[in-house]
């Protein structure tokens, strides 16, 4: 399995997960869990970034 069996394909069908072991399934969950905190983080980031900025220009 590559990272690129990770990333969301526009209109993809669902993966067979029938042909992964036990193992490979665990391990996909771990990274697929690593990923959406690495994406929380990103969101938590930006935020700050876009708070700060409206903050010193104002909202608009």
């Amino acid at each position: 399995m590559t990272d690129d069996d990770l990333l969301p394909k526009e209109n993809a069908k669902p993966q067979d997960l029938d042909i992964y072991s036990i193992e490979e399934l665990e391990d996909r969950i771990i990274r697929l869990k690593e990923e959406i905190i690495r994406c929380e983080g990103k969101i938590i980031s930006k935020k700050a970034s876009l708070d700060a900025a409206n903050a010193l220009f104002g909202k608009k």
